[in-house]
């Protein structure tokens, strides 16, 4: 379950402070840039970027860049700002997009667009990605490792349950009918089950697809409301108790975003619906041939965006901004996102990052690589409010008694509404 992360540090520093500063000579002492990185997804994500530390070191020797990897993304916002409180906090981090909120209101880190090559340069990604970076007109997240929600599909347990290999479920009536072809017992043990849905760590960003599909919405724009009780919300996770009470072909109780991909690999689960971040370990580790697809629809398509974005923190000096800021526009270039995309399976964030030809290749002899990417047009911003993470925590513990059939959606639903009125209402002007 996903742990309450509210920042309680308000800045140290004072006055406005902007990124455009001059150029770092080079010289023989360095400018030391630290930055924090999550490990949330399977895969050898450290080595991958033990690598891009080292290449752009060797380019850049002026700076001496350092990744320290800080676990989950929960882990990696509570050292963040511990280390911050104690004086030592990095210069950047890779936390979640929809941290911004709460690092903007704790005045915790910097904009990125000061100048007009800096707006340039913010310009070139899917604007899908920027949509949870972006708060009172500011940027003050920079899209990295993003993603959507995509469908992951055995095909040979397709065959063996007498379905098109090729064909993915498009709708909730389908995806609902083959979850149950799909499901195999022995007895009264399941042996595979038809679908997995995780519902721990990340259950409201599981939701709000299926809120999306149901054509709702779950929060405002500025962050200060909620629509928890919205028909659009109470029927989706309707729709995601029924896949077990109602068509027994969903685990009982609560799957675990942790080792659902392990279920999937190891034939546990014929369907999964997990983050494109999984992509390059489920292809590296699937012993079966594996179909990506879009989420299936209901009023229409939708899946959040999800994934972090790098902040830079006010604590940071001048020479430590400028360092900083050139290291995030070498890593997020056209080339550079590619690679990271293909080493990693994220969605590489940029549309000129799509025109490589490392990514042509890659799509070209991969094309479920391309799923997320092309999903984008059915996107909406992940779900983020105002001191996000208790308002995520409360919908959480709500859905939490929902699957676990201690409270119909109605119900846990209402209290969790409840709950995040209570914990918004001060941000709410007027």
């Amino acid at each position: 379950m996903q742990m309450t992360r509210r920042v309680l540090l308000a800045s140290t520093a004072t006055g406005a402070a902007t990124l455009a500063m001059p150029t770092i000579s080079r010289a023989a002492d360095q400018t030391s840039v630290e930055f924090y990185f999550p490990v949330a997804i399977g895969g050898p994500v450290t080595k991958i970027m033990d690598g891009i530390v080292a290449d752009f070191t060797k380019e850049n020797p002026d700076i001496a860049l350092k990744a320290v990897y800080a676990g989950s993304y929960n882990d990696t916002l509570t050292k963040a700002v511990t280390a911050t409180k104690s004086g030592q906090g990095p210069q950047l981090a890779v936390l979640l997009s929809t941290d911004a909120y709460s690092l903007v209101d704790d005045d915790l880190v910097l904009p990125f667009d000061n100048t007009a090559e800096d707006k340039a340069w913010l310009g070139g990604f899917f604007p899908a990605f920027m949509a949870n970076g972006q708060i009172n007109d500011r940027v003050w997240g920079v899209p990295f490792q993003r993603s959507t929600i995509v469908l992951y599909y055995n095909k040979d347990a397709f065959k063996e349950a007498g379905l098109d290999p090729e064909k993915a479920p498009a709708t909730w009536e389908e995806h609902a009918a083959f979850a149950e072809k799909l499901t195999k017992r022995e007895g009264d043990r399941v042996t595979r089950w038809g679908i997995q849905i995780p519902g721990s760590g990340f259950s409201y960003w599981l939701l709000q697809a299926m809120v999306a599909e149901a054509g709702g919405t779950m929060m405002s724009d500025n962050g200060t409301k909620v629509h928890f009780t919205d028909p659009a919300m109470v029927s989706a996770l309707q729709y995601w108790v029924d896949l077990s009470a109602k068509h027994h072909a969903h685990p009982p109780g609560i799957v675990d975003w942790g080792t659902t991909p392990r279920d999937f690999l190891e034939g546990r689960a014929a369907m999964i619906w997990h983050t494109t971040g999984n992509l390059t370990n489920i292809k590296t580790n699937a012993k079966f041939p594996f179909g990506v697809a879009m989420l299936p629809a209901n009023k229409r398509r939708g899946s959040p965006t999800g994934g972090g974005n790098f902040y830079m923190f006010k604590s940071a000096s001048p020479a430590q901004r400028t360092a900083s800021l050139r290291f995030l526009k070498w890593v997020t270039s056209p080339e550079r996102a590619a690679a990271w995309g293909v080493a990693t399976g994220y969605v590489a964030t940029r549309p000129d990052a799509w025109a490589t030809q490392t990514m042509k290749d890659y799509v070209a002899g991969f094309p479920a690589a391309a799923v997320a990417r092309d999903q984008l047009a059915f996107a909406v911003p992940e779900f983020s409010t105002h001191d996000n993470q208790r308002v995520t925590q409360a919908l959480d513990d709500q859905l939490d008694a929902a699957m676990l059939g201690k409270k119909t959606p109605e119900a846990a639903l209402a209290e969790a509404q409840a709950a995040a009125e209570r914990i918004l209402k001060p941000f709410r002007r007027g």
